[in-house]
Order: C-alpha cells, then structure tokens, then sequence
C-alpha cells in the first residue's frame, strides 16, 4: 500500500542555547557553524534530501536570525555579483517563497509542547521532527538519516524514529526502545524507555533526534501533562501511540555528533573538516601539531 508522503517537517529552535554563552547571547545556538555552514542548515539540506519540501520552524524570542538565513540577502549577493564571485554557494539559503513558516513557543514547556505549537501548520499529514543540535551524517557517499527513515516510512508506514547502537554501560543518559521483530536495519518498537538503569534496559538502541509521526501524535499531546522535569515529554506522546499505530526504528548507518555540547561540537567540526577535499590535509596536519 502507498502511505501520504512526508513533505512537513518540524524543527524546534526556540531554545536558549545555555550551555554555549556567551556565544549564544545574542546568536541562535542553531546559528553556530560547523566549518562555514550554520547547524540548522545541516538539518535543512537533511530534510531536502529526503523530499520535504516545508519547513516549519518553532522559534521564540530573538531567534529571526535562523529566518534570514533562508532569506535573499540583496545586499551581499548584489556585492559579491559586482566582484564576479561565485553565488552558486548560496544555493542552499535560498528557500521557496512560502515554504519557510515560523510559529513562536512562548512558554518553555518542553519538547512535546514545541511540536504541539506546530498543529496548526501540520493539520492531517504525518510529518518529520529535526532536532539540529543532533548533527546526523551519512556515511561517504551515502544518504543521510531522515532519507534513510522516508524510504522506511514508505514500506511500512505508521511512526519511525531513528536509534543508534550505543555500548551498554552507556543506555542510561538516553531514550531506549524496547525491539521487536528485526529486520535489517528496520526495527519493531513494542516501548520507549526513558534513562533507565543499565541493568534494566531493554536494549542498546538509543533514541537519537530524528522522527516521522503521524498526525494524532498532536492530539495526544493537546490532552497530556508535565511529565519529568515538569515539561510535556514527546517520549510519553509517542509511547501512547504504541500499539495503536505501527511503530518502527530505523538504525541510522552513519555518524551522529551532539553538538548540544562544547565537547561533541568540537568533535563535528574536526569530523567534517576532515571530510572535506579543500581542507582535511592542512586540518590534520594541525591537529598532529596540536597534539605533540
């Protein structure tokens, strides 16, 4: 059977970026750059890839910054045209008139209340959910993660969330499925459990920043309290979905990095400096330098 294409994704980007001041006082932590590229333009090329074609952004106070990044910058391009440089590299700011949409999350209540701010903007389509501090990169010359969980989703339809294999002394900092039925990289969710203690995890397969739901994932949401730390947990919507909807993982083939954290930011940019054919040589010798 043919399941409604995924063409909506949410990206929540009303947080305060606290762990990175003062670099995010006046800058949007979605806005810090991996090499030249701003995080939330990783999560945009990921979702163009995969056939998304609108992007919805829940932002909050002083967040426009992400908005013009996507904006025609009439005074640059007009400058760098006058000096003959390349515009080509803009490309990827450019956004259809009307495919960018902002909706503000006023109140800091959660991930669950940020996707919940986005219902009107969803209405009946299943949609995709990026969360850009999780830098999600597919192995060399492969398709990233969201492309990945859309070829997925299209077999089996329902919900899919992404998980990564971590080692088992690890499970507790994270979100964990409890599997079912395997097949290949496709993986039946019979429960999502949230840090539990080593001994008691139901598996190594963590939860990592990536979603496809479907649309009454926002009805459960309208009708559910505060759950741990006094916010509206996404984790306990989607677990109310078990049982009623299909419900699969993918396990991304490919990197994740927490650029939630100075430590995993750092990692990224060395990772994908490394990639690169204009720069890897000179980085590695650098960090050769560095390190004796």
């Amino acid at each position: 059977m043919t399941h409604k294409p995924i063409r909506k994704a949410v990206f929540p980007v009303a947080g305060l970026g606290t762990r990175f001041i003062p670099a995010t006082k006046a800058i949007p932590k979605e806005m810090l750059a991996i090499v030249d590229r701003p995080l939330i333009q990783y999560a945009v090329n990921e979702a163009r890839e995969a056939g998304i074609e609108q992007m919805i952004f829940v932002t909050g106070r002083g967040k426009t910054a992400i908005v013009e990044h996507f904006d025609i910058a009439f005074e640059l391009e007009q400058t760098m045209e006058e000096r003959g440089k390349d515009l080509s590299i803009l490309d990827s700011t450019r956004a259809t008139p009307g495919d960018i949409i902002t909706v503000r999350q006023q109140v800091p209540l959660g991930l669950g209340h940020a996707i919940w701010c986005a219902r009107a903007i969803v209405g009946d389509d299943p949609f995709a959910i990026f969360l850009p501090d999780e830098l999600m990169i597919g192995k060399k010359g492969g398709t990233g993660c969201m492309k990945q969980m859309v070829d997925a989703y299209n077999e089996v339809g329902g919900n899919v969330i992404s998980v990564l294999e971590v080692p088992q002394e690890s499970v507790s900092s994270y979100g964990v499925i409890d599997p079912g039925k395997e097949e290949g990289a496709l993986t039946e969710v019979k429960g999502l459990v949230e840090k539990p203690p080593v001994a008691e995890a139901p598996s190594n397969k963590i939860i990592s920043g990536r979603y496809i739901l479907q649309p009454e994932v926002m009805r459960v949401l309208e009708n559910q309290g505060k759950g741990a730390g006094g916010e509206i947990q996404l984790t306990d919507a989607m677990a109310k979905m078990i049982g009623n909807q299909p419900f699969h993982a993918v396990t991304f083939d490919g990197a994740r990095y927490d650029c939630g954290s100075k430590t995993g930011f750092v990692e990224a940019t060395l990772a994908l400096a490394l990639q690169r054919p204009d720069m890897r040589d000179e980085v590695r010798a650098m960090a050769q330098r560095l390190l004796k």
